[in-house]
């Protein structure tokens, strides 16, 4: 087999591994909070530990999903790439963990939507990319208070935004694929938009 494709398989591998690193159900074992696969949307993610109580646990969840999405590919773009891989690492190593959040080997397959890991992925491919997206989904939860919708908006918005602010042709189709990924997650979610029965997050009075 050619070192090329090797390399890119265990580009794979390395990444889903780190991707199936579901730090909403660590977090919770070690914070002895309830398992998030078990209340809500059932969704090992932020939101749904948040609908459990946690701002703690949510916030620590969301920084460990994002960053796992973050040094998959950082590393890929700065370590492996420069040692000789093919820059075509850097899109499997961003499809591979994001695949490996939604279907986590560790947890039996039961992951994410993947929001906070895509947006990881985003900030290693380009930090402007990502904080453009961090712009979408922030704007539209301060009107709307609807995470889901948050995100689908995002996922609408950021392929565009890849066009224009990524160069390399492959890393915009990933990001096309993400997003349509993103998509697939929320279809559920889409239902409940829909029917107007998706969760509100309503402020707190003080």
């Amino acid at each position: 087999m050619n070192i090329e494709v090797v390399g890119l398989w265990l580009v794979a591998l390395g990444s889903y591994l780190i991707g199936s690193l579901s730090f909403a159900v660590l977090v919770s074992r070690r914070m002895k909070l309830p398992d998030p696969r078990t209340f809500g949307s059932k969704n090992p993610g932020a939101t749904n530990m948040l609908r459990g109580g946690s701002r703690l646990g949510a916030a620590l969840a969301l920084l460990g999903d994002a960053l796992k999405g973050w040094v998959a590919v950082w590393l890929t773009i700065h370590w492996l790439v420069p040692l000789g891989v093919d820059p075509l690492a850097t899109a499997v190593a961003a499809l591979a963990v994001f695949l490996g959040h939604g279907y986590p080997v560790f947890f039996g397959f039961k992951g994410g939507k993947g929001v906070a890991t895509a947006l990881g992925i985003l900030v290693a491919l380009n930090p402007l990319l990502g904080l453009c997206s961090l712009i979408v989904w922030l704007s539209v939860m301060a009107v709307t208070r609807i995470s889901s919708l948050s995100a689908l908006c995002t996922a609408v918005a950021t392929p565009l935004f890849s066009l224009f602010i990524l160069s390399v042709w492959f890393l915009k189709v990933t990001v096309f694929l993400l997003a349509g990924w993103l998509l697939l997650h929320h279809h559920a979610n889409i239902r409940k938009l829909l029917s107007g029965e998706e969760t509100v997050f309503r402020k707190r009075s003080s």
